[in-house]
């Protein structure tokens, strides 16, 4: 879903389930939200996904900053935007300029962000001299003669996405000229220390723009930061190199599903998580990233109730609909719960009275045999 701006806020375009953790997508300079093309529809499998345009790019009003800009004002219309869409703490990436947003709202606003991934960026940007330098360039001549060497700025020889080059070409210059100004103006290094949400540092290692050296010099001051360094990069790594970013992004922000996959493990055993990773195909994947991601990373984790109790629920539910395969699994799964034999007996007896004698039936056969193969192995 694209949002026509109202002249106050940001240009930006939605998707994914918006009951999914929220997750914000920033652009580099010269860029519109086009950048995250070829990675944010795949991150919107598991997050609702919201890319937006900095002023005069895109379809961002020019008028939203003026001259002598900062990245704080940046950063507040994200929270402007963020606040419009009733998010009130997200996920955040951002590239280039983007990541130095994500970092000051790191910094100076910490209970709005959750995670943070700086993508091809920095904490100082060489200086404010050579941006001051641009800036003039740009209000005396336009964008033109910037983007006319855009291509060597942002990618690797004989690589380029016309597309992006284009939207440099239709930048608003005076908008352009005061994001200059913000880059100019900022630098964080005296604050990277005091950020707490977890930080992911995302290199091309071919980035003349902002080298590794940039994203290591982050890494090394906020607290538990990793570097991911990707090959055959340059500065706008999500378009040459979507893969390498998707993979970092997910393995980053993917909470829930890498805490689910180690709750199923422990409920349900290796051996059957693995053959079931086995049999994941393309077609399943998105089902089995649901599975951990959703049931066992947002439900089975809930403190509310014990995983005893959520043995005793899921064996009536799985009873009452007669999915007695399924059943078999989880009495296995009660066991290592903790539930003893007569326990698991106690409760198929419960649904005899509301799912039916011949549910129960069934359902005591299976168990019968699945307890009886337990002994068997103990044995």
């Amino acid at each position: 879903m694209t949002t026509k701006p109202n002249g106050r806020l940001s240009h930006h375009h939605a998707e994914g389930p918006v009951t999914a953790p929220p997750l914000l997508l920033g652009p580099s300079l010269g860029t519109s939200y086009a950048l995250w093309d070829k990675v944010a529809p795949e991150l919107s499998v598991t997050h609702r996904v919201i890319r937006w345009d900095l002023p005069g790019h895109g379809g961002s009003p020019a008028g939203l900053i003026g001259p002598g800009a900062t990245v704080a004002d940046l950063a507040e219309l994200v929270l402007a935007l963020a606040g419009s869409l009733g998010i009130d703490r997200f996920a955040y990436a951002g590239v280039s300029l983007g990541g130095a947003v994500g970092l000051h709202l790191a910094a100076h606003h910490p209970e709005r962000v959750s995670s943070l991934a700086v993508l091809c960026s920095s904490a100082h940007f060489n200086g404010a001299q050579p941006w001051r330098e641009r800036a003039e360039l740009v209000r005396r001549e336009g964008v033109a003669p910037v983007a006319a060497t855009a291509d060597s700025r942002w990618f690797t020889p004989g690589f380029t996405v016309p597309e992006l080059v284009q939207d440099h070409r239709d930048a608003d210059p005076d908008a352009y000229a005061a994001c200059c100004d913000a880059l100019a103006a900022f630098d964080l290094r005296d604050r990277l220390s005091s950020i707490t949400a977890p930080t992911l540092l995302v290199a091309g290692r071919q980035d003349p723009a902002t080298p590794p050296a940039h994203l290591r010099e982050i890494a090394d001051a906020v607290p538990g930061a990793s570097l991911t360094e990707i090959a055959g990069a340059s500065h706008l790594a999500p378009a040459e190199r979507p893969e390498a970013v998707l993979a970092a992004l997910r393995g980053h922000f993917d909470g829930y599903a890498s805490r689910g996959m180690e709750v199923r493990r422990q409920v349900l055993g290796d051996e059957h998580v693995d053959r079931a990773q086995a049999r994941q195909t393309p077609f399943t994947a998105r089902f089995q990233d649901f599975i951990s991601r959703y049931a066992w990373g947002e439900i089975w984790t809930d403190s509310t109730l014990t995983r005893r109790e959520r043995s005793m629920i899921t064996l009536t539910a799985l009873v009452a609909h007669g999915h007695y395969d399924e059943l078999a699994l989880h009495v296995r799964a009660a066991r290592r719960n903790g539930l003893t034999p007569e326990e698991i007996g106690a409760v198929l007896l419960q649904t005899a009275v509301y799912c039916g004698v011949p549910a129960a039936n069934s359902a005591f056969a299976v168990a019968q045999r699945v307890l009886a193969e337990e002994d068997d192995t103990a044995g």
